[in-house]
């Protein structure tokens, strides 16, 4: 039944937008430690706006993976074979920045802080570098032989098309954490947030652009090019939004570019889920990628009532946590002293 492998197929590039949405602007707040924060109240106050949130955000990957890993095994076991050298690069950037999270507010020291402060935005950058990287190579294609196995050495992964996705989910990071700032702070940081939005607006989404538009123009369909239109509309629309301190509206106003963005790239590239750049004939695509009917439908049923679950959760702990973060709300630091 070709309409279940179809099924999976969309929620799984569901779960990975998703994913580009939520940890979008937590990777972005990450980088910022270094780029946009100029004191140590500053990055306290940008890690409040995360802290509540951060790892359920990884939810979204981890589900993304286990999808792909039991609906479609054989573009599971030829995108991670592949892009090996990636995928743990992003594995320990991960590790990193997380652990980062964890003890940087465990000693007042400046040293102490600054060195977790670099592990959190190298770990945020290279996170988001390296998923998109993977992602624009899921879409544009890797030399995959007849067996699905990688042809060429463990960096031919690393084409222009993979430094392009690179870029995309970067820029897309950073300008989605500003205006998730002007959604989440108080005072100089929720000012200053807005006018980098501003600024950097465009700079910022161009890459991702020229990736869903490259894409569209070699496969595109009348549906994917109206999702472009869409999107170049959302991201117009989150620049002026943005300038009329509505912060809301314009931080939804990016979530509409990116949902159209990536919906033009996965209904582009449909049914294929994996192209060989070697031989088209060799492409995976939904129909010889997919495991049985049978794997699929019970998984649907799984989905059913596992999905609205995660869903649920995920907007509770966001209503929870919905107000805005302040120098005001930072006690000073402590260091612990022995007994």
């Amino acid at each position: 039944m070709e309409s279940l492998p179809t099924l999976w197929f969309v929620m799984i590039g569901f779960f990975f937008t998703g994913y580009l949405f939520l940890e979008g602007f937590d990777l972005g707040v990450g980088m910022l430690m270094k780029l946009f924060a100029r004191s140590n109240t500053e990055r306290r106050v940008l890690l409040n706006t995360i802290g509540p949130v951060w790892d359920g955000n990884e939810v979204w990957l981890i589900t993304a993976g286990a999808m792909l890993f039991a609906a479609f095994p054989h573009w599971y076991a030829s995108l991670l074979a592949g892009l090996y050298v990636p995928l743990v690069l992003v594995l320990l950037a991960l590790i990193f920045r997380a652990v980062g999270f964890e003890y940087r507010g465990k000693a007042d020291s400046d040293r102490w802080r600054a060195g977790w402060d670099w592990a959190i935005a190298l770990g945020s950058l290279v996170s988001a570098f390296g998923v998109g990287a993977m992602l624009a190579v899921t879409t544009t294609g890797l030399p995959l032989d007849a067996n699905g196995d990688r042809v060429g050495g463990p960096f031919v992964w690393l084409t222009g098309y993979a430094v392009l996705g690179g870029l995309a989910v970067t820029g897309f990071c950073l300008i989605h954490a500003l205006a998730f700032l002007m959604l989440k702070t108080d005072g100089e940081v929720r000012h200053r947030a807005r006018r980098a939005l501003c600024r950097w607006l465009p700079l910022g989404l161009v890459p991702l652009a020229a990736w869903a538009l490259l894409v569209v123009l070699a496969h595109g369909k009348a549906t994917t090019w109206a999702a472009l239109a869409v999107a170049a509309l959302g991201a117009a629309a989150a620049r002026l939004l943005a300038g009329r301190g509505l912060e809301g509206p314009a931080f939804a106003a990016l979530g509409v570019f990116l949902l159209a963005g990536a919906g033009a790239i996965f209904a582009a590239v449909y049914p294929t889920v994996l192209p060989s750049t070697v031989d088209p004939a060799f492409s995976l695509t939904v129909a010889n990628a997919s495991s049985s009917d049978y794997t699929l439908g019970v998984m649907s049923v799984v989905a059913l009532f596992g999905i609205p679950a995660v869903l649920a959760y995920q907007i509770y702990t966001y209503w929870v946590f919905r107000k805005r973060v302040g120098p005001a709300h930072i006690p000073a630091a402590h260091a612990v002293r022995p007994q």
